[in-house]
């Protein structure tokens, strides 16, 4: 049986390392000081079977890892070969020890090993905080969800839209989960009215202001039964002021653009009136631009805001688009610059034959090959009315 002498002891004392050699009957036949010294017991008390007993936290877990080293005899001479197991210090502390371990002869195993305890308890501690910051995520993406369904419930269904105007579309694309752009459509004895909204931010910030947008408008439209389109936007700059400041210590300048359109049934006459959004109505394929005003609804505190209407006679087959800026700014092409308001009114132009029902779907399509793979810029929402 090989020994360890004296100098091969000195030699593997000065370099820190630990080593413990085993027999052929898995007892331990060798403790080094160093880490009889880790493991605060003196050596003697580590030799033989106690070494898979008193340096560990169970019976069977010494047995375990006995039999794994064990079949290492069994398998035959080694170059080497590495663990890392924990070990329990006569202070009942956790030590990590990384062994490399090979044959010292055919009924000997020498096992030098490394105190990794500060590296596993690093590992351990990033595990944890992963762990955490996964927990914290899953929550928030979780709330996210829930908003989205909400959010959802709040929007008005296609069939509702279709009992308002037959033939229409919505292309509504979040940024995010949830949305800071939303529509609403309404009628009363004789008014249709359509109406998009594109609160400030997007994502959470931007869905709960639309949430407060939303209730907002229902107030104006259902309860104070306003009718004219400007009247609208002056309602609506006029309550969303009351209600974002009613109990806040400082003034908030969180806003929205807003456009309204008010079709009168029987004269197919055409109200529009836009807070810093403009509308494009397409006649015999060509656009008559319906300006907007240059004030938003909310930001401004103590300005005389003005919000003019538009007037129009509709004719048939005329097609209303109403739009946010999330489509005409978003990033893509072939110099990652924006779409903007010409390259959208020739893609109307071009789409202006298609059903009103399938032109959603086409400029989908001509949005995802702008971006060409650039994250969305912003929520989207467009919505195609045919007259």
């Amino acid at each position: 049986m090989v020994e360890l002498n004296n100098i091969q002891e000195q030699i593997l004392e000065k370099v820190n390392a630990l080593v413990v050699t085993l027999n052929n009957q898995g007892k331990a036949t060798y403790i080094s000081k160093s880490a009889a010294n880790l493991l605060g017991y003196p050596a003697e008390a580590l030799t033989g079977d106690n070494w898979w007993s008193v340096t560990r936290f169970s019976k069977p877990e010494g047995e375990e890892i006995k039999s794994k080293i064990m079949r290492l005899f069994k398998e035959g001479p080694i170059l080497n070969n590495t663990f890392e197991h924990v070990f329990k210090t006569a202070h009942g502390l956790k030590k990590w020890i990384r062994w490399n371990v090979s044959f010292l002869d055919d009924e000997q195993l020498i096992a030098i090993g490394y105190d990794v305890t500060e590296k596993k308890l690093t590992e351990e501690r990033l595990l944890q905080a992963n762990k955490e910051l996964t927990d914290i995520n899953k929550a928030m993406t979780d709330g996210i969800a829930y908003a989205r369904r909400i959010q959802q419930s709040v929007l008005q269904s296609t069939e509702y839209i279709s009992t308002i105007f037959k033939r229409h579309f919505v292309l509504y694309k979040p940024k995010d989960l949830v949305s800071g752009d939303f529509y609403f459509f309404h009628q009363d004895e004789e008014y249709k009215y359509a109406i998009i909204v594109d609160c400030t931010g997007h994502g959470v910030p931007g869905a709960m202001m639309s949430l407060v947008a939303n209730s907002i408008l229902k107030e104006v439209l259902l309860n104070i039964k306003v009718r004219s389109a400007s009247q609208i936007l002056y309602e609506l700059d006029r309550e969303l002021h009351k209600s974002i400041n009613s109990y806040a210590s400082e003034i908030s300048y969180d806003g929205m653009d807003v456009s309204v359109a008010r079709i009168h049934k029987k004269t197919m006459r055409l109200h529009y009136c836009g807070a810093f959004r403009p509308a494009l109505l397409l006649r015999n394929k060509q656009f008559i631009e319906l300006r907007s005003n240059r004030y938003p609804i909310g930001f401004f505190v103590g300005v005389n805001k003005v919000f003019e209407e538009q007037v129009v006679l509709l004719r048939p087959d005329d097609t209303l688009y109403l739009f946010t800026d999330g489509y005409i700014d978003q990033f893509g092409g072939e110099r990652n610059r924006k779409l903007n308001r010409k390259n959208f009114k020739e893609l109307l132009l071009s789409i202006n034959d298609l059903p009103i029902e399938e032109q959603s779907a086409f400029l989908e399509y001509s949005l995802n090959n702008w971006k060409q793979g650039q994250e969305q810029t912003d929520d989207v929402l467009v919505v195609g009315l045919k007259l």
